[in-house]
């Protein structure tokens, strides 16, 4: 074991000699020995010895008592004082500071031994505490969570630097505060006070949560989303000495919980309204097929053309409510390309300009490193009018309106709802009014309008959420009652496609005398249908769902040339129809119908090379010349 190191400081030579000796003798190593205190201070800070004996009484400016002080202090050395004798004054002085141990002249050498060895095993258990608080410390610092500790009353006595961010408080000026001046929490909805956890862990000694719905009020007026628990804490007698308290700003985990419910309810929202509007559409077809049939036979002459005329707009009208239910809802058919999203911005800048007015500035900021995004070419147009309509009504007189562009990268921590990669951000702000609080969880639900009646119909911004959801992307906001708002939009990023040539379209005829299938499950439509393509020249063969369209095709002898098929219909839909027929007819031609379409029916229908989809609600016209163009079309040819 090696020797522990001691520098002697005694003024009086003789009784250094002899401390030098007796030290030796007793196996330690004496450093050095010095009878200044100003020598002390600079030989214990060049030679760093695990103990050192001090004089009380020295000659020169510093006595032993400040000498040793400096050393205590400054080094966090061990000070054991040699004595012959002391006043009260000079005894409560040395006590100040921490000394390990006093030696009175004159001693044997077994008292030395022992003050010093008390001494050596005191400094070592202190260095093992200090290094236990400082990883204690650094593990406090370290982590996320605010930390406050309080004495058995309630008392601040330790937070961490989370906490006093967190409160406001910094740990010196909180330190003897009741944790309940420190941290002030209330309920998120009522405001009222809620119970401090720490009252009950002092009262019952158990570890308590912090209720649902509680915010911390800071020093300076912030308010934080929070959860935590409270711990007591206790002696080695089992007695009950102050409690933890633990906390969490909840604020970034409410934001993403807030998300991935928003996104279910959309879905669920979406969900109904694609049922709704499959059934509706089927109406909507007969309304207006119906009206343009009336208004061809009674001519422009009969009383009743302007009534049908009326009935038409209003069918065309529902139609077009229709369309922005399947936007939001994601089942509308769209032919999604990639398209420069600076370019689709450029090219309806002027659009907007006439919309906005004069007295609203449109400033555009696009970003050069902005690339392609994957959407139909409309979709661009569409999202900027309805946000650029949304935010003209948001401003009461003069005001601007911003555009802009960049490219971020996006992760999965930021936004549930995504994938982690590159996107391209589009976000459109203005200075408006702002959204108010107890409208912000609604704004993007189908029919939802803070307006008048009769001033919109709700459905323009969940048209712009239908479209960035088809898209893969993903859209929030950010807004402030009387600063204005600021949609943000972010689209997956993608590369440029190559421009195909385009191929010379035939022309279409509306009628002619093949032999079409025909299979539809709601009555009405079928029959009206039936009638339009009769009119037209077809051969109609009818069936109710995709099972009876295989009966009817296996019973008829002659070709069947195309099948006019609705996509969703009960007993048997038309990709296991149109498999089954293809089995022995494989040249047979498909013209696919529905009221609506999603994910699944869209890759169904782009299974078939023979084929061409019709959305519901469609007109006379519509439907002939799609069944002259999957009949006519080369590219539908085996």
């Amino acid at each position: 074991m090696t020797p522990a190191r001691i520098l002697v400081v005694e003024d009086e030579a003789v009784v250094a000699l002899d401390l030098r000796m007796r030290l030796t003798s007793l196996g330690y190593d004496v450093v050095e020995v010095t009878a200044k205190g100003e020598m002390a201070i600079a030989l214990a800070k060049q030679l760093r010895p695990d103990l050192t004996l001090m004089d009380i009484r020295l000659r020169g400016e510093l006595d032993g008592i400040e000498a040793a002080e400096t050393i205590r202090t400054q080094l966090t050395l061990p000070v054991v004082y040699l004595t012959a004798h002391a006043d009260e004054a000079t005894i409560d002085r040395a006590r100040l500071t921490e000394p390990f141990g006093y030696i009175l002249k004159p001693f044997d050498e077994r008292e030395l031994r022992t003050v010093i060895e008390m001494a050596l095993y005191k400094h070592q258990v202190e260095r093992k505490l200090r290094e236990s608080e400082r990883r204690f410390a650094t593990t406090l610092a370290s982590i996320g969570d605010g930390v406050i500790a309080t004495d058995r009353s309630g008392h601040v006595t330790f937070m961490n630097a989370v906490a006093e961010k967190l409160t406001g408080w910094p740990c010196g000026e909180a330190q003897g505060a009741l944790l309940t001046k420190v941290f002030a929490i209330c309920n998120e909805d009522t405001r009222l006070p809620v119970a401090n956890p720490v009252e009950r862990v002092l009262a019952e000694g158990i570890v308590v949560g912090l209720a649902n719905h509680t915010i911390l009020i800071s020093r300076d007026g912030l308010e934080a989303p929070i959860a935590d628990c409270a711990a007591p804490i206790f002696d080695d007698h089992g007695e009950l000495t102050g409690t933890v308290l633990v906390f969490r700003d909840d604020t970034e985990k409410r934001h993403v919980e807030r998300q991935l419910q928003q996104s279910k309810k959309m879905a669920a929202v979406g969900q109904l309204a694609g049922g709704i509007v499959h059934d509706f559409n089927n109406m909507l077809t007969v309304i207006l097929s119906s009206s343009e049939i009336l208004l061809d036979s009674a001519g422009q002459d009969h009383p009743w053309s302007q009534l049908l005329k009326e009935i038409r707009r209003a069918g065309l009208r529902s139609a077009e409510l229709t369309n922005h239910l399947l936007t939001f809802c994601r089942k509308q058919l769209v032919e999604p390309q990639s398209i420069d999203l600076n370019d689709a911005v450029l090219q309806t800048e002027q659009v907007l300009r006439r919309l906005i007015g004069e007295n609203i500035e449109l400033r555009v900021n696009l970003s050069p490193d902005v690339g392609c995004v994957r959407m139909d070419p409309g979709q661009i147009e569409r999202i900027l009018i309805n946000l650029a309509v949304n935010a003209r009504d948001a401003i009461s007189d003069q005001g601007t309106m911003q555009i802009e562009t960049k490219k971020v990268e996006v992760s999965t921590e930021q936004f549930p709802t995504l994938s982690s990669g590159t996107y391209h951000y589009l976000s459109f702000s203005d200075n408006g009014q702002g959204i108010p609080l107890r409208y912000r969880d609604r704004i993007f639900e189908p029919f939802f309008t803070t307006k008048e009646q009769g001033k919109g119909t709700g459905l323009g911004l969940a048209v712009v959420y239908g479209i960035v959801n088809q898209c893969d992307g993903h859209i929030d906001f950010v807004t402030e009652t009387g600063r204005g708002t600021t949609f943000r939009i972010y689209l997956p990023a993608t590369i440029a496609a190559t421009v195909a040539e385009a191929s010379p379209k035939s022309t279409l005829h509306a009628k002619g005398n093949e032999t079409i299938l025909l299979v539809e499950d709601e009555p009405s439509l079928r029959t009206l249908s039936r009638q339009i393509l009769c009119t037209h020249g077809y051969t109609v063969l009818e069936a109710e769902n995709g099972a009876a369209g295989i009966e009817v095709a296996k019973g008829h002898a002659d070709q069947i040339d195309i099948i006019v098929t609705d996509v969703v219909m009960p007993v048997m839909g038309a990709r296991q129809m149109v498999q089954e027929l293809r089995a022995y007819l494989p040249d047979l031609k498909v013209l696919f119908i529905s009221g609506y379409v999603d994910d699944s029916l869209a890759s169904e229908v782009a299974q078939f090379a023979k084929s061409l989809f019709l959305q519901k609600p469609y007109t006379i016209s519509e439907l002939t010349t799609a069944v002259r163009k999957v009949l006519d079309d080369p590219a539908e040819e085996s």
